[in-house]
């Protein structure tokens, strides 16, 4: 065969095992691999960088499949390019306990680089994976010496152009001038219920190029050679991010149902699969079939690879020799080792009365870890001077060229790359995609910083961290109707509630400063699932640990701070709180104790996760069953709270919308004062 003839030959198969797949699954969408298999080819076998032996290697290419319902393709391409995928796996697409589900996951199938479907997602993890790639250059490439310089490439359908978390990744990568980012944009006019035309009619190409994109545009989405030129264009744009709009058919070859949504979403069927297969001249048995002249082939492009990933390994050998601590500093960052004796200079807070806002006692741990830790980077939604999460003397992570406001960053007038400060912009959705796409990339703590409120932004994002089982970090501050005059469009009442329901989420609310430094502890040390921090715009009392229990406490998600006294008989009532709303509790106990009749225990639970992962004795000693009088004081919707009062308890929170009016006077009104939470005790002791 000529090389043209094994090239078709070799997209053929990836058609076909995706297609097979599907079928097998009764289940699946062949549309994307029908058509979008060319480019993929072109791709996998003549530019991405990867090591099948080692689908981790650091410098690799990473490849997003955006489009993640394409997902057959993908495990195709992982097959027929030597991954770890048997054609087991394959056969049993879509299947309980297979490495190949219906949309890609990161965590479970080897060489799987992003958990996608929900559109829009992967090109917001590609933004992050691309600042990730472009900060490493910065920090640790020497004249001679280029570690890291791989790329980052993403398959995206009209559906990621069109979701609005896809607009706002473009929108900051074009800022930002991230010439390694590559997009190949599959550019079929169809989507799930009908032609785009119906809902989708805009020059996207135009678009990007507004954005500050390089656009390239190949017309036949099956011309190898037009693919391969448009990508050869896109790698030599250095300066700005790529986007090549590649014309395709949907369902390509199908006689009876290319170019329609018909071959989106469901299998062709057994029949239309059989005429498909003639149609491209693929035999019709056996399924799953892989060409031996195909295995060859690709195993050429893959030696080239290799013999890639080999001159690396020796580039990296001399470059250890020469930058001894830069090299041991990038192992142990993708071995996700922290730095020894980090946790060092975390401060401690002294008791005060007065205290500080949660969100400013995390402010004074950042600063301390941005000096100990060096992959801790991050940024917010154009919100830093108030979620306090801006790193000094980190700089800040920017094109290095000339604000036309004159201004050149925040740190000695320069803007960098090497920077650790991202500013996302108003941008809530793509920063929470960015961030996962740091985590995905290795090597980085991320963290992204916004209004408690604006989670809902972002909530997709949240949830594939946790689904993806990321170290990422979520910073919320401005908890509650405590921020005060701003209103309920801004005054977060449910949304404790809906980030505590996602699975695998630690959602951490400190009652103050110390509570605050352990937290972030949590959050650093914990590295396989996601961690939102929950923090107050005003003021807290900073507790005096001598007299109140440990902050340590926090570690197991709930504990008791202020007990009965030793030898006592067990408490009357228990008053558990979170927060700012801590300090109310401890404030109401006292006015019970007042007396001297009522016996009163108050419990932080900071995190109810952490609290439930205890062992039952654990909880028994904080919570003890047979003491069923409990309040619940938490300034959030009380959904959920029943689970540690019982029937027996009652639960201070908020289940309507806030109002407009200072903080204190808001908090007030609704009911958040030691005496309304003293007489709440009272009434459930009856």
């Amino acid at each position: 065969m000529t090389k043209d003839q094994l090239d078709q030959l070799c997209v053929n198969t990836l058609r076909f095992l995706a297609v097979d797949a599907v079928e097998q699954a009764h289940s699946g969408h062949p549309g994307l691999p029908l058509g979008a298999a060319p480019m993929a080819y072109v791709l996998w076998s003549r530019f991405l960088r990867h090591d099948p032996r080692d689908p981790h290697w650091w410098d690799r290419d990473r490849f997003v499949l955006s489009a993640g319902h394409g997902s057959a393709l993908l495990y195709a391409l992982l097959h027929l390019f030597g991954h770890e995928m048997p054609l087991e796996e394959l056969r049993r697409f879509r299947q309980w306990g297979s490495r190949t589900p219906g949309h890609p996951e990161s965590h479970l199938t080897p060489g799987v680089e992003a958990s996608t479907g929900p559109l829009g997602q992967g090109l917001g993890n590609a933004l992050g994976m691309a600042i990730g790639e472009a900060h490493l250059a910065a920090r640790f490439n020497r004249p001679g010496h280029d570690i890291f310089t791989h790329r980052t490439f993403v398959l995206a359908s009209d559906g990621d152009v069109m979701e609005g978390v896809g607009a706002e990744a473009a929108s900051l990568a074009g800022h930002l001038q991230l010439g390694r980012l590559n997009v190949l944009y599959d550019n079929n006019h169809v989507t799930l219920s009908g032609t785009t035309s119906i809902t989708f009619t805009e020059d996207v190409g135009a678009r990007f190029a507004a954005y500050g994109w390089h656009v390239a545009r190949v017309a036949d989405g099956n011309d190898l050679a037009a693919i391969d030129r448009a990508l050869r264009s896109a790698i030599a744009e250095t300066e700005r991010p790529s986007l090549i709009v590649v014309d395709t058919v949907i369902g390509y070859g199908a006689p009876n149902k290319s170019g329609t949504f018909e071959a989106h979403g469901s299998p062709l069927g057994a029949d239309e699969t059989a005429r498909t297969k003639e149609n491209l001249g693929w035999p019709l048995q056996p399924t799953f079939f892989v060409p031996p002249d195909a295995t060859a082939h690709v195993h050429d492009s893959l030696a080239r690879a290799r013999s890639e990933v080999d001159a690396w390994r020796k580039r990296f050998a001399e470059y250890a020799f020469e930058f001894p601590e830069l090299a041991a500093e990038i192992v142990r960052r993708f071995a996700g080792r922290l730095p020894a004796h980090w946790e060092k200079a975390l401060p401690v807070f002294a008791s005060d009365d007065k205290g500080m806002a949660t969100r400013k006692a995390s402010e004074g741990v950042l600063q301390e870890m941005a000096g100990t830790i060096p992959e801790l980077i991050g940024g917010s939604g154009d919100l830093d001077p108030s979620t306090f999460s801006w790193l000094k003397r980190t700089g800040d992570f920017e094109a290095e060229a000339t604000d036309p406001n004159g201004s050149q960053g925040r740190v000695g007038g320069a803007w960098s790359y090497a920077g650790r400060n991202v500013h996302f912009g108003v941008r809530e959705h793509a920063m929470g995609a960015a961030v996962n796409g740091l985590a995905y990339h290795a090597g980085f703590i991320p963290f992204g910083a916004t209004f408690l409120v604006f989670s809902d932004y972002m909530r997709p994002a949240i949830r594939l961290a946790a689904l993806s089982r990321l170290g990422s970090i979520f910073v919320f501050t401005h908890d509650s109707i405590g921020l005060g005059e701003d209103g309920p469009t801004h005054q977060a009442v449910e949304q404790l509630a809906a980030l505590r329901a996602i699975p695998d989420l630690l959602v951490i609310r400190p009652g103050d400063a110390n509570e605050t430094r352990i937290a972030w502890h949590v959050a650093i040390e914990t590295r396989d699932r996601p961690t939102a921090l929950v923090l107050t715009r005003q003021a807290v009392p900073t507790l005096d640990r001598d007299r109140f229990a440990d902050p340590e406490g926090l570690r197991r998600g709930a504990y008791v701070l202020d007990r009965e006294p030793a030898g006592a008989p067990p408490p009357d009532v228990i008053l558990i709180a979170s927060g700012s709303e801590l300090a109310v509790a401890v404030a109401a106990a006292d006015r019970l104790r007042a007396d001297g009749r009522i016996r009163v225990r108050v419990v932080s639970m900071p995190c109810w996760r952490l609290f439930e992962e205890q062992s039952r004795a654990y909880r028994d000693a904080v919570l003890p069953p047979a003491v069923t009088a409990r309040v619940a004081v938490e300034a959030g919707a009380s959904f959920g709270w029943d689970r540690f009062v019982g029937r027996d308890g009652t639960i201070v929170g908020v289940d309507r919308f806030g109002a407009s009016a200072p903080g204190d006077t808001v908090l007030r009104e609704y009911g958040f004062t030691p005496a309304h939470v003293a007489d709440a005790a009272r009434s459930v002791l009856g």
